[in-house]
Formats: structure tokens, sequence, C-alpha cells
């Protein structure tokens, strides 16, 4: 670090005093000492995912161009941090250039996968960089450079010195699409002394949920309403769909997918399908009957897809595969349009290593298993498979996305299993039962459907905050 930066690091910028709070001080001399922590992370994520290598000094707060003037249109921040908050980015982003054509955004990001989505929703005049490391010189930096008309972070992301420098600045900074989970409600109960006033400090949240807004309230947030998903207003792409419908129509044997799956998953459905091979009983989940019908598909007659959830994994998931005594297919490489190998060829599994194409997997699967839900990682999103019209099978781990697995439940477009082998032997009998299978389709695509508009809603809420106009409160 040059000199110069040095200097500018240890200064206080214009207008800008250092938070007096002894707690944000303590913490940000925390965050400060990590920093040497935090690059060697960098670096060693680099090595599976490139996108860490890039522009690494702006997570300090350092930028290529030179800092940003004032302008007649003051930027529109949106924080996402991964894959999924980056594609409910992508929603609500496009909602409110339907209602502000005229605004432009900065988009931040803390993972390569979600700076790549990111990417993709970016016009004229747009800008990302990373999210700077929450160092008050790294914070400070970043607002300096970008001095944004309002801040918005996705979901669950609320930062301590980001937060306490955006409102001893004046700048909004408000918590969209905003959910709780059980764990980190716990967590910030446990750190009420310090997660209190960061969260007091936000101009807004709109949850997701009347159970996340409680707890949002408990954290010490100033809840606005409660908006629903976002990511029900999503639209599958009809290209993807319609790529995936040709595929089906040349199958010979329908798929069953392993959706958006976690590490130690891929082994379970691995083991199972397995134990189908060797003739070997699968328990049959309630509400599927205990009959057992010969029409239920053989291991042969199914087609199995894992889809893995981080691509930093693909690699690894493919070794299990081989391991496994399987063929590994990846999308990658063009995954092939029939999957009869020759008889004395071991079978094939498919594995969905691209990102971006959920809405391909999804319609061409006939039954999804959901991944994140057979160990204790609270789940996936679901909304995507139900707006592709694709049945679910989840197991008791949902906690990450409860509401809309209960409300998916109840709409008849999933079903909860007790394990992985459950929901192998659910996902075959539902195959033989095309009646059932058939009304689970249109149940989820309806589920999608009638969940709509937290994207309009969400867009005018932040407007008014924008505007400087009143915050409503529940």
């Amino acid at each position: 670090m040059s000199t110069q930066n040095k200097d500018r690091q240890d200064r206080p910028s214009r207008g800008y005093a250092p938070s007096r709070s002894p707690l944000i001080r303590l913490y940000g001399m925390l965050t400060w000492l990590a920093q040497p922590l935090l690059r060697r992370k960098l670096r060693r994520r680099a090595r599976a995912e490139p996108g860490y290598a890039v522009a690494v000094p702006e997570r300090f707060g350092y930028y290529a161009d030179a800092p940003e003037q004032a302008s007649a249109v003051p930027w529109c921040w949106i924080h996402a941090v991964s894959l999924g908050e980056a594609r409910a980015a992508g929603i609500l982003i496009a909602a409110l250039r339907r209602q502000n054509p005229d605004w432009r955004f900065l988009l931040t990001h803390g993972t390569a996968t979600g700076r790549a989505e990111g990417a993709k929703l970016l016009r004229e005049g747009d800008c990302q960089v990373w999210q700077p490391w929450d160092t008050p010189g790294a914070v400070r930096r970043f607002l300096d450079h970008f001095a944004p008309r309002i801040g918005v972070l996705m979901e669950t992301e609320v930062w301590p010195a980001l937060s306490t420098a955006c409102a001893e600045r004046g700048i909004p900074l408000v918590l969209a699409n905003a959910r709780l989970s059980p764990r980190s409600f716990a967590r910030i109960r446990q750190l009420a002394w310090l997660a209190r006033p960061i969260y007091a400090s936000l101009a807004a949240a709109w949850a997701q949920t009347g159970v996340d807004a409680l707890r949002l309230a408990v954290a010490g947030a100033k809840v606005g309403g409660v908006y629903g998903n976002l990511k029900f207003d999503a639209t599958p792409d009809p290209s993807q769909l319609a790529c995936a419908a040709a595929l089906r129509a040349k199958l010979r044997w329908p798929v069953i997918m392993l959706a958006s799956s976690r590490e130690g998953e891929e082994q379970q459905l691995l083991d199972v399908i397995k134990r189908h091979r060797e003739g070997l009983a699968l328990p049959l989940p309630d509400g599927l009957g205990q009959e057992r019908s010969s029409s239920v598909p053989r291991f042969e007659e199914v087609q199995w897809l894992i889809v893995p959830r981080h691509p930093q994994r693909f690699d690894a998931v493919a070794a299990l595969i081989e391991e496994a005594g399987f063929t590994v297919l990846r999308r990658s490489a063009g995954l092939p349009d029939r999957p009869d190998a020759p008889e004395h060829a071991p079978p094939a599994i498919w594995l969905g290593d691209s990102l971006g194409e959920m809405a391909l997997y999804y319609g061409v699967s006939s039954v999804a298993l959901l991944g994140g839900s057979f160990e204790p990682l609270g789940g996936q999103n679901l909304i995507e498979a139900a707006a592709c019209g694709c049945p679910v099978l989840m197991g008791r781990s949902t906690f990450n996305f409860a509401e809309a697995a209960e409300l998916a439940l109840e709409a008849g477009a999933a079903l909860r299993v007790d394990d992985m082998a459950q929901a192998a032997a659910g996902a075959l009998v539902l195959l033989a039962d095309s009646a059932r299978r058939e009304a689970m389709v249109e149940a989820a695509r309806a589920f999608a459907c009638a969940h709509r508009g937290a994207a309009a809603r969400t867009a005018a809420a932040i407007a008014d905050v924008a505007a400087g106009r009143p915050v409503a409160s529940l």
C-alpha cells in the first residue's frame, strides 16, 4: 500500500467522524487485524474459483477508476452477497427500473458466483464492485468514492461498521426481502449488545414472512411491512424451458434430480441408488401408499441428475460419482440426448455443472429432491422448482425457507420425507402414478403464481425512502 493510501486510510473523510461507539471501534479494530486472514482465504478460494482473484483491492476500498463525481442521478446501491441474493436483486432491480427509469445502480457482492450473476444485471451507467471488508477504513473509502443515495441490503447481510457509517453520514440503509432463520436469530440474541444497535440503525426492513418480521423487530429493526419473497416474482427463462421440453421429448427415461445439493447429500443419493440397483427395497414415505406396484420404475429406467449448489464442488462430486461405480456425464461436456449406455458399461449419472441453468434442469426433470434439506442445512429455495412446474420432495431441514416450504406442502406442490431413501422411493412412486404427479405439477405452478407481487411493493417502498418520505412501521 502506498504512503498516500495509508494517509487516506488514517484520516477522517470530509464531514464524517469515526464512530464514537466503543463497541464499534473495538469491532473495527478486530476486522482490521483480520485482513491478512481474509487475503489468505481469497487466495485459497481463487485456486478453485478464479473469480476470487479479480479486483482484490476493491475488497479494501481501493478502486481502479478515479473517485466518482457528484451526479444528478446518485447511485442506488444494492448489496447481494451471493448467487441467491443476486438473483433476488435482479427481480428487484427490474421493478425499480420500471418505476424509476432514470436510476443507476451500484452492485456489491461477497462471492464470485454472486458477482458473476450480478454482472448480468448491469446496464450502461451502472457499476459493480466487491463489498468492502467491514473495517472503518474500507467502508469510509467505499462511501467516499460512490456516495450512494440509498443502500439496499438483500435478505440477511447486515454489517456493523458499514451500517454505522451509513447512519452517521445520513445514507438510508434498508433490508429488503429480509429473513432471519432460527439459527441466525439465536446468534443475534446472543450478541444483542452489538446486533441491536446495528439493526436499529436501518431505515427500514421489509420481511418475507410474519415470523421474519417478528424476529427482525426483536433484533431492533424498524419493520416496514411483510411483503413476501421476491423470488416468487421470477419468471423461468423461456428458452431454457423450451430446450428442456425438446430434450424430454427425446429421452427414453424420466429424470429425477437432486437439486442444489450440499456436501454429504450426493453420497446419500449414490448409496440409495446402489441399493435400489441391487434390488433392495426402499422405504416409502407416508402419503404415497404402501403398495409396491410393478409399474414403479427400476433403476435402469430412470435417469438420475445431480446439480451441486456450489460450483467449487463440481469436480469433487464428479469424483464421488465415479468412486461409486457410475459413469459421469457432465453438462459442461454436453449432456447426451438419451441415457442408454451399452449393457456392459456402468450406468451413467448426469452432473449439472453449470451456473444459471436451473430452469433447464427443473424443466427436464419429472421430480426434484430438494438439496440442503437432507442434511441439517436449512434447505434451498423451492420457488424456482414450483415456477417450472416440477414437484419437489424435501427432507426435514427447511428452516431457511420455512414458510415457503410449508405453503408448498399445503398447496400440494411438495411432499415431506424423512431421509434420502424415502425421497428416492417417493420419486419413483410418483413416476408410476402419473395422475398424482400431474396434479402436483399443476399445484406447483398455481402455488408460484399465487404469491407474486413482492417486487413492486418493495420497489415502491425503496423509492419512498430514497425520496425522504416517512417510512411506515408495523
